[in-house]
């Protein structure tokens, strides 16, 4: 039987960290985790691979990971707030990560924000957000 897909599923950009994914990114959240202690980060920055291997992950979280693929991080389970200790792992701010999810610089990302965010216009719906961008 296929799982329900929730209406908000359809908002572009946007994955609703709910309890699927709470169960599917369980591991991977776990592994951003142990980033906030000094043994993990060493750790993983001897050997990014073989201290993910301590986590039994997907192959498609492991990958997401290692590429630092934010928004994938997402989409397969993770939590913005445990995938940021990754970020800041590697120097990165919430704003920077942001910024390279949103595909803009951080100096953009800030100037948008500071302008009010994206307008709701053409993104409350991938249905629209398509006819937006084919439009």
């Amino acid at each position: 039987m296929a799982e329900k897909q929730e209406a908000y599923e359809d908002i572009p950009g946007t994955y609703v960290f709910d309890a699927r994914r709470s169960r599917q990114g369980y591991h991977l959240n776990m592994f951003c985790m142990s980033m906030m202690t000094a043994e993990g980060r060493t750790a993983f920055k001897e050997n990014e691979s073989a201290y993910l291997d301590r986590f039994p992950m997907t192959p498609e979280q492991k990958k997401a990971i290692l590429e630092r693929n934010w928004d994938e991080m997402l989409r397969l389970g993770g939590n913005i707030y445990y995938t940021s200790k990754l970020a800041a792992t590697d120097g990165l701010t919430f704003q920077n990560i942001a910024a390279i999810m949103t595909g803009s610089t951080q100096e953009d990302y800030a100037k948008m924000m500071l302008a009010g965010g994206r307008p709701p216009e053409g993104n409350r719906s991938k249905d629209e957000w398509k006819n937006k961008k084919n439009g």
